[in-house]
């Protein structure tokens, strides 16, 4: 698939099923960190502020993320309800579950414990965006950045990309942060990861069903005899 299906529902309904999404990444994020065998590249940055400032993990992730969407509303970014959401609380979500004695304890847990926790994580992170995206609420402050950026550069969407990701990883790294197999691992997986939720998704009762003349499906079925588009398909472009 090359888009996340869209959820059903009034905004309220969509706003519930975001903080769910914005909740079960923040869950990924909190595995990972008690996994101890490496981070996301973001959050080696938000664990190395930690490690240098009086922030806590989580308030670190909000300071990051809150100076992320300010940039990217700076260079003209739109910002969205859920681009706010997004910076506001996964790093709050983080914060509270971190308090938690026993999500700390499985810092201390066997190697194949956190290995499965690593695991966990990464299913976790790719279900919550699912959700999140699906809610079709507005994109997150990293995205709204790499979109900006590629807008007001020459440089395609995922070499932009690429380098926020690699900036994030490498001055996280000089500050301490934990790199590791989990942060290959974030790197190889969490696409898949996210693929993955977005088929699940769209063949729950939550999606919406797809028009027959969808690009993101059947692009060929737009396409009506005299080569005029569907409609639906113009309303789309």
């Amino acid at each position: 698939m090359r888009a996340p299906p869209r959820l059903r529902g009034g905004l309220a309904i969509r706003l519930g099923l975001l903080a769910v999404g914005l909740f079960l990444f923040a869950a990924g994020i909190v595995a990972l960190l008690e996994s101890r065998l490496g981070l996301s590249p973001w959050d080696v940055l938000h664990q190395g502020l930690a490690r240098h400032t009086p922030l806590s993990f989580g308030a670190a992730n909000i300071a990051v993320s809150v100076l992320v969407v300010t940039v990217a509303w700076l260079l003209g970014a739109r910002i969205g309800v859920a681009t706010v959401a997004n910076a506001v609380l996964v790093g709050s979500f983080v914060e509270v579950l971190s308090s938690l004695e026993w999500v700390a304890a499985l810092a201390a847990e066997p190697l194949r414990v956190r290995v499965a926790l690593l695991a966990a994580g990464l299913a976790l992170m790719g279900a919550g965006t699912g959700l999140y995206l699906g809610a079709d609420l507005g994109a997150g402050p990293r995205d709204s950045l790499m979109v900006v950026g590629a807008r007001r550069t020459p440089f395609r969407i995922g070499l932009v990309r690429a380098v926020l990701e690699l900036g994030a990883l490498g001055a996280g790294f000089a500050l301490g942060g934990t790199v590791g197999v989990g942060t290959v691992a974030f790197a190889v997986a969490i696409g898949p990861s996210v693929e993955l939720s977005f088929s699940l998704l769209e063949r729950s009762p939550l999606a919406l069903e797809r028009a027959p003349c969808d690009p993101d499906t059947r692009p060929a079925a737009c396409v009506v005899r005299g080569g005029h588009r569907s409609r639906a398909a113009w309303e789309r472009a």
